[in-house]
């Protein structure tokens, strides 16, 4: 392949990148493309290919006759294994079992003929988008650059639904600019030759869920010791996480085994009832050769700490940004001890357990079973009874579900989470300060994804799951941005597919039950992590640091309303947010319910700052 080309000055940050066509209206459309960086990969025409930014030890990029592959993020593929499949790509279809055996977190390019594909993975991690721009289609991995090449501003109507709480799929996973098309994490895109015509494709679907706990333990380590490889197999200094909880213990333990030098940091909470310090002191006295650091607890940031200062770009609003300040304080001091990537546990909630949701479809295919787990359920939750029968009733499809809710936006908030537990998931609402105008917008979308709108999967409880994934990765995806712009770039073993598919596949009645804390990870570990430390069945919640930021931050909340943007969009009653953030410990407010608003509120602030900027890249 023509030589990378790198220009200088190439920041921090994870990798964004354009596709081009090797087409003379793709030639100039890069030629003022806004990117982030500005190296390229060259068609062998001499054409930009690939125009963006990476890192060097981020990209794997070959050819092989009329074919070409990228694979740019985390993926330990080599170039000569890579090119074998390159020079034996017939048809781009061959591609999805290319995707679906690599191992890692990463965008996946091909280029055959002159016809070109696109993908990203199947958690949302790693999203794609694509929009026509001087008559040709051009892919990318951020909305916002798309955007800002077509001179266009957010839709109020997309920022309406992202002021629900929360936004349901499939309502979270467009673009904020109806011109821009996001590709669903499931799909490819596939751009013609004349960069004109385009069609997405599927590529993943989720196993069944069938597998034995007994004989998925072994796939489910193998699986997570490769994604934790696929991070530290260079060596050097790594850092982790380590809160003591089961999932940041797994991976520091993994992480262990590898060539690489491991620092531990551990956050106590400050909650005097938190144990987490406690548990992660265990782990880590069995872990010899890990650097164990304990942060003070007094002197991390609180929840809503920094959101003024907040000035990453971001192709979305982002709840992320909420806790922004806590996920990067300790960062620096982590570089400084040499480390070269923070891993999380962050996922391990996501796939090592699962949805109650399964037990829906698990009352009418295995009655006894179902009943027993139910009523653990129950006691476990504090499920009403009424509620538990009703839930397991309501029969309703997902599109008749997501329109019914389109008519109860302003309900009270539900008293029992069983509802959300067995069913298609947390119905949206609208708080007290979000306008008749941004309701009618919401409802709208609402009603009009309704009547096109099917499930991730069938069984609501896979849908659950999916749908819990694809919204998480979408923050973490911007906490990944935000990190690599610090300076140390994270990873989320938990959310690489591989991982995914290997705990989707165990039997939902095993994966999740009332009566063991997350059995799929413990039996997964149990050669890994001493059973000591996989004795664990909490979880701490640092609801005093989110209620203690409310207060403390009272001052900056009030100031973020001050002129706010979503005010002057007509979207929110500026006044009673003012009214709210004078009053930090008003009924409900620690529940999360500004998070959406206040995302929206902070990302539009950021695109304002950003327009005046530059971010050309000219290939």
């Amino acid at each position: 392949m023509t030589p990378l080309h790198t220009c200088a000055g190439t920041g921090p940050g994870e990798a964004h990148f354009a596709v081009f066509t090797d087409h003379e209206e793709a030639a100039a459309a890069a030629r003022s493309f806004p990117l982030p960086g500005c190296r390229t990969v060259r068609h062998p025409s001499g054409r930009p290919w690939l125009a963006g930014h990476w890192r060097d030890d981020e990209a794997v990029t070959v050819r092989a006759g009329g074919a070409a592959l990228a694979v740019i993020g985390c993926c330990p593929v080599e170039a000569d294994e890579l090119r074998h499949r390159a020079a034996r790509l017939r048809d781009l279809a061959e591609v999805d079992a290319l995707a679906r055996s690599l191992p890692g977190s990463f965008h996946l390019v091909a280029a055959l003929d002159g016809r070109t594909r696109v993908q990203g993975t199947a958690s949302g991690l790693r999203l794609v988008f694509h929009a026509e721009i001087a008559g040709t289609r051009v892919v990318t991995t951020r909305a916002d650059v798309l955007a800002d090449a077509l001179g266009l501003d957010p839709d109020p109507a997309e920022l309406a639904v992202r002021l629900l709480w929360p936004a349901p799929y499939p309502l979270f996973e467009t673009s904020l600019w109806p011109a821009v098309t996001a590709v669903p994490p499931q799909d490819a895109v596939v751009v013609a030759a004349d960069g004109r015509g385009w069609r997405h494709t599927r590529w993943w679907t989720p196993p069944e869920p069938v597998v034995p706990l007994a004989e998925a333990a072994a796939p489910v380590r193998a699986a997570l010791q490769e994604a934790v490889g696929a991070r530290t197999r260079q060596g050097g200094v790594v850092s982790c996480d380590l809160s003591g909880g089961l999932d940041s213990t797994s991976v520091c333990f993994l992480a262990d085994r590898s060539p690489a030098r491991v620092v531990a940091g551990t956050w106590p909470g400050r909650d005097p009832a938190d144990t987490d310090l406690h548990w992660a002191e265990l782990a880590a006295g069995h872990l010899p050769d890990v650097e164990h650091v304990v942060w003070d607890a007094d002197a991390s940031p609180l929840v809503y700490d920094g959101l003024l200062a907040i000035d990453d770009l971001l192709d979305e609003p982002t709840i992320g940004v909420m806790d922004r300040a806590r996920a990067l304080h300790h960062l620096p001091e982590l570089a400084e001890r040499g480390s070269r990537v923070h891993l999380t546990g962050i996922g391990g909630d996501h796939v090592a357990w699962c949805s109650e949701a399964y037990y829906h479809r698990l009352l009418r295919t295995r009655p006894v079973h179902a009943l027993r787990q139910l009523r653990g359920f129950r006691a476990l939750w504090q499920w009403p009874l009424g509620g538990t029968i009703r839930a397991l009733a309501d029969s309703r499809p997902y599109g008749t579900w997501l329109a019914d809710s389109a008519n109860l936006l302003r309900r009270p908030a539900a008293s029992s989470s069983v509802g959300t537990g067995l069913g298609w998931g947390m119905a949206p609402r609208f708080l007290d300060w979000v306008t008749a105008d941004a309701e009618r917008l919401a409802r709208r979308a609402l009603l009009d994804a309704a009547a096109t709108a099917t499930p991730l999967h069938p069984d609501r409880g896979m849908h659950a799951d999916l749908e819990q994934i694809r919204s998480t990765t979408r923050v973490i995806r911007q906490w990944d941005h935000m990190a690599a712009r610090a300076g140390l770039p994270m990873a989320s073993p938990f959310f690489d597919d591989r991982v995914i598919e290997a705990c989707l596949a165990v039997r939902p009645g095993e994966r999740v039950t009332p009566f063991r804390y997350k059995p799929v990870l413990t039996a997964a570990m149990a050669e890994v992590v001493p059973e000591p430390c996989l004795r664990r069945t909490t979880k701490a919640t640092a609801s005093m640091d989110a209620s203690n930021g409310l207060r403390e931050n009272r001052a900056e909340l009030l100031a973020l309303w001050e002129d706010s943007r979503l005010e002057r969009l007509g979207l929110v009653d500026g006044a009673e947010l003012r009214r709210l953030a004078r009053r930090p410990a008003s009924p409900g407010l620690s529940d999360a319910v500004l998070y959406s608003t206040i995302a929206a509120e902070v990302w539009l602030r950021g695109r304002s700052r950003s327009r005046g900027g530059s971010r050309t890249c000219a290939p």
